[in-house]
């Protein structure tokens, strides 16, 4: 008692009603969210089913069907991103089985491995596999020689080429999706099934595969919608015929300046990105995006167990191995991650040595050794204001983003359950939504507010697209959080704020951490706002990289590429450092 009474007072308090406190902290992040995020998707809904007199019209729409070039182009982006999301779960969920099969310290060595690429900016990755499959590319060459194309051929720009970007892009989205659905499931019921007789292919096709369909559910959704708004990669590695919806919606905005089709466009894309959104929530719950275990929905793996049965004693057949099966995967489950693993660092790890070559043109193998084109890099002045542009963007999004992102995971795990789940999803919306769609909505919004082409403009876009990250990192920190030490501070006097002070932000300082350099990261890599809010005045790094792309393949911007792969080398392997520290 004596304790108690020589606390220092905290001075007057605000009498909150508990039902109120509780909503406090997300106070700030939903305004932010509705002003910036709501109301500038809903305007877009407006754009497209109103004309220029404000009247009721579905012209824009009619307009789509009524050419063949439009109808092709959305046939062209479904397609692709069918095709994208089925290889990626194809290719991704033996890597994610051995994965959610190893040691917590052995998984945590391959996902720094599958991580890395996945962070990487789409414009790296896109230019490695420019230079890798063009008519002069590595990969084109050996293909010729193999006989697989003919000598006229190239791989890219073709449909061989945009599916290779986009699944290089996507595999690690797969993988880290099914990886938690998967670590979720008892083994044990697979090896009662191996006791009463099922060998284990049998064991494998009855049991783990039904139960981990649903993450394989949820990562075909995740990676179909996010493949709806790409167009770095078809642009740069297709030809027309691959075009996609995303590069016609810039192409209305900048080019031809018809904001209404291009809203238009953008609200096909939000449609399907609300029904997706839906979809992924009754198969497997928004809740698993936080760390929580999926939600077991009846399914048709019944009526369906009479096939796999039959697939997996055709598979026990042509089986050469016998017995259980080992812990670690087998020596061809790991050789197959590895190949995998190699598929997607390589390409990164080729653009390297370009950046050193003598020759004033990219070609392989380069003749080694200057610093000449990184000196460019950094002693021009387009590319410096550019860098500085995107360092301080980054660290200011990173920064509002934490704090209304704190905030939001603060009151998702003090509210009711009833709350929680559409709150979280209002939260993780703008992750949901193809960028193009918050890009076009904001470009509305800021036009009217004069944010266009501004800084401050670019802070709101990047931290919309941030706070997604953000929420999903606390909130799974929150939940292992040992709440009994703050109640504990609460019992001796302590305010809210001075317990977030003393006890939260001490303890979560590595999670914390980790949250700040994604929401770093997502601001650094983004290029799909600056195209629309830089307004071609305060130009980004990624945007400069994008400007000086479609013009030539060059050593500076192999240099510049390089560059962005250490820096982002080194976060990642800061953030593993955050992680092994976390709470």
């Amino acid at each position: 008692m004596w304790l108690v009474q020589r606390l220092p007072q905290a001075g007057p308090r605000i009498a909150w009603p508990q039902h109120l406190a509780r909503w406090l902290p997300a106070v700030p992040a939903l305004l932010f969210l509705a002003v910036f995020f709501i109301v500038p998707v809903v305007e877009i809904l407006q754009g497209g089913l109103y004309d220029a007199d404000g009247v009721l019209s579905v012209a824009q729409f009619a307009r789509m069907t009524h050419s063949v070039v439009y109808v092709k182009v959305l046939a062209s982006t479904f397609w692709i991103a069918f095709l994208t999301a089925a290889l990626s779960v194809l290719l991704g969920y033996p890597v994610a089985y051995l994965l959610a099969r190893l040691p917590a310290r052995s998984r945590e060595r391959w996902l720094l491995w599958i991580v890395l690429p996945f962070w990487t900016s789409y414009l790296v990755k896109t230019y490695a596999w420019m230079l890798l499959l063009s008519k002069t590319g590595l990969l084109t060459v050996v293909a010729t020689h193999l006989g697989l194309i003919d000598s006229a051929g190239t791989l890219a720009p073709s449909l061989t080429g945009v599916l290779i970007g986009m699944v290089h892009a996507m595999l690690p989205l797969a993988v880290m999706t099914m990886l938690p659905i998967m670590r979720g499931i008892n083994m044990q019921l697979v090896q009662a099934a191996q006791t009463l007789g099922a060998d284990r292919a049998t064991g494998f096709f009855t049991v783990f595969l039904p139960l981990s369909g649903a993450g394989a559910a949820a990562a075909g959704l995740l990676v179909f919608i996010s493949s709806l708004g790409f167009f770095i990669v078809p642009a740069l590695l297709g030809s027309p015929r691959e075009s996609m919806v995303a590069q016609l919606v810039i192409s209305s905005v900048l080019e031809l300046f018809d904001l209404r089709f291009a809203g238009a466009l953008s609200t096909v894309l939000l449609l399907c990105s609300i029904v997706v959104f839906y979809v992924y929530d009754r198969v497997v719950g928004l809740s698993s995006l936080a760390g929580e275990a999926p939600e077991r929905r009846a399914g048709a793996g019944g009526r369906m167990l009479p096939a796999l049965i039959a697939i997996g004693r055709l598979a026990g057949r042509f089986s050469f191995s016998r017995g259980r099966e080992r812990a670690d995967g087998g020596f061809g489950l790991k050789a197959y991650t590895w190949a995998v693993v190699l598929a997607l660092v390589l390409p990164i790890a080729f653009v390297v040595p370009l950046a050193f070559t003598k020759q004033s043109f990219v070609a392989f193998p380069p003749e080694l050794f200057t610093m000449k084109w990184f000196v460019a890099f950094l002693e021009s002045s387009v590319w410096q204001a550019a860098l500085l542009r995107s360092l301080g963007v980054g660290f200011a999004t990173a920064a509002l983003a934490l704090v209304l992102g704190f905030g939001a995971s603060l009151a998702l795990v003090r509210l009711p359950s009833r709350w929680r789940k559409p709150l979280f999803a209002v939260f993780i919306a703008p992750l949901i939504v193809p960028r193009i769609v918050v890009a076009v909505g904001l470009l509305y919004l800021f036009a009217r507010w004069e944010l266009a082409g501004t800084n401050a403009g670019l802070v709101i876009g990047h931290t919309v697209l941030a706070i997604p990250y953000v929420v999903v990192t606390l909130s799974a920190s929150f939940k292992r959080f040992d709440w009994r030490l703050d109640d504990a501070a609460k019992m001796l006097g302590a305010s809210a704020f001075t317990r977030v002070r003393t006890v939260l932000l001490p303890l979560l300082a590595a999670s914390l951490g980790s949250a700040f350099l994604f929401a770093f990261i997502v601001s650094f890599d983004d290029l799909t706002i600056a195209i629309f809010v830089s307004g071609g005045i305060n130009t980004t790094l990624p945007k400069q990289m994008w400007d000086d792309i479609q013009l030539a393949v060059t050593p500076t911007l192999a240099a510049v590429a390089t560059s962005l792969v250490f820096l982002m080398v080194f976060i990642v392997w800061l953030s593993s450092i955050f992680k092994r520290k976390s709470y």
